[in-house]
């Protein structure tokens, strides 16, 4: 069996209220009046008060620092010079989640690490991340190390399931699992819906867990269950490339319909695997891809906001950080917890490119 003993989560030190990046975005795209009144349209409806990124220049009008000072922001910014930024900041980020996590677990010793699992879709290279985190954290060097790029907001639950599976094969041993974005690295200036829409909503942020195959005191979560399906479109309506110019999202309008479509048969097949009941669920950890994705799944669940609470405190608090996000949104659920909470379930689902929907069932379990 395998246990997450603790979670951890990290922002860098730029905050921006959702209002000030608004006004960079309007700047820097270059909007006539119509499009302006789009975009802010956008950032108003969106639920998010505040995001935070490595950058400091959405907060600036001008004296970018990484941005170019002219009109137009013209050279735009290439993708090998966001991809020198993200290996600048991505160790950091990745350190402050990974020192949250483990301040948690008394006496824990990181020497004690058997596996670490690296998750990112906003940067690369090669030694990687990985490497570098074994060598700043002081990681033994027999560690055995998994990297999972480019697999969107979803690919947090990847790290858990290999986790999971680590620990199911090896009775001693311990997992780290660390997912770290800096999505703002990749902003996008063509006044095109799906950049409107990502730059209302993604941010840079960093989260990382400890599995364990005992528990550990006070509250864990054991995954009790893993299921994921695909929901195909004509054309893709959420997908990430690599460009001339940073990595390009594309994210429609109509995702919270396709989600809405297939959340109900996904949670059914679920719950029929392992005999459960769908009323006995108590809690709910939903990444927040997005208002309207949130809003979309209630409607078909039949849950309230009151029962989503975490997914919309995060969302409104931090933005959408893709693959940290529903860990972030884990750690405010475990926030509240207590032992009279021991033995009730939490459904936690989380979307991605494909358009891929998955879901885990997490049992509460004090010890």
């Amino acid at each position: 069996m395998s246990y997450i003993t603790s979670i951890g989560i990290a922002v860098p030190d730029n905050r921006f209220a959702q209002s000030e990046i608004g006004k960079f975005m309007v700047n820097a795209m270059q909007l006539d009046y119509e499009n302006s009144r789009k975009l802010q349209a956008i950032f108003r409806s969106s639920g998010i008060s505040q995001r935070y990124s490595v950058l400091d220049d959405y907060g600036k009008e001008k004296d970018f620092t990484f941005y170019p000072n002219t009109s137009d922001f013209e050279p735009f910014p290439s993708t090998e010079k966001r991809l020198a930024l993200y290996q600048q900041h991505a160790v950091k980020l990745s350190t402050a989640a990974i020192k949250d996590c483990v301040g948690k677990l008394a006496g824990f010793n990181l020497k004690s690490v058997t596996h670490l699992i690296v998750v990112s879709c906003t940067g690369m290279y090669a030694p990687g991340l990985d490497i570098e985190l074994v060598q700043h954290l002081g990681l033994r060097h027999d560690v055995q190390r998994l990297s999972i790029n480019f697999m969107g907001c979803y690919a947090a639950f990847n790290g858990i399931k290999a986790g999971d599976a680590f620990c199911k094969a090896d009775p001693e041993a311990v997992v780290l699992v660390v997912c770290v974005e800096l999505c703002s690295i990749h902003f996008q200036k063509q006044a095109t819906e799906d950049n409107m829409l990502a730059n209302a909503l993604f941010a840079d942020g960093a989260s990382a867990l400890i599995m364990q195959t005992n528990p550990a005191q006070g509250i864990n979560l054991v995954p009790a269950a893993f299921h994921n399906a695909l929901s195909f479109t004509k054309e893709p309506q959420m997908a990430w490339r690599v460009g001339n110019a940073g990595f390009e999202m594309k994210l429609t309008s109509y995702v919270p319909d396709i989600i809405q479509s297939g959340i109900k048969k996904l949670t059914d097949e679920m719950l029929l695997k392992i005999k459960k009941n769908f009323n006995a669920i108590k809690h709910f950890a939903i990444h927040p891809g997005g208002k309207k994705i949130l809003e979309a799944i209630e409607n078909k669940l039949g849950i309230s906001k009151d029962d989503n609470q975490h997914a919309y405190t995060v969302l409104n608090q931090y933005g959408n950080m893709s693959s940290p996000t529903v860990l972030f949104v884990l750690h405010h659920l475990l926030s509240g917890l207590t032992s009279k909470n021991n033995g009730e379930d939490v459904l936690s689902f989380a979307f991605g490119p494909g358009l891929t929907l998955e879901s885990i069932l997490f049992t509460i379990q004090y010890a």
